[in-house]
């Protein structure tokens, strides 16, 4: 079973997660990935035209920049947004990303 750590959010680094979220792609992705729920890890329902290894180094790199955890239950990976806590950490910051308005 591959491994897929995430750095603690204590270590995650604004610069990288700020590089992160540079690449059109990804910032695509955690837009999806915005309301907090998993979702497959799959090819399907990402809205993007990529090969299956592109779409994989995205995820890596999201997940190593400590913007997501991977999440996986038996022959499923799925990947998620780390929400709460990246709000906790960087208050704003994704609803800035997201663009909702903080204003309510």
């Amino acid at each position: 079973m591959p491994d897929y750590p995430a750095p603690d959010m204590a270590d995650v680094d604004i610069i990288e997660v700020m590089k992160a979220l540079s690449d059109p792609i990804r910032l695509h992705i955690v837009r999806l990935l915005a309301d907090g729920a998993p979702r497959s890890k799959t090819m399907e329902g990402w809205g993007v035209d990529i090969t299956k290894s592109t779409m994989a180094h995205h995820f890596r790199i999201l997940r190593e920049s400590g913007l997501t955890f991977t999440l996986i239950s038996g022959r499923t990976h799925a990947i998620q947004l780390r929400r709460s806590e990246l709000d906790a950490r960087f208050p704003g910051l994704i609803a800035a990303v997201v663009g909702e308005n903080s204003t309510d």
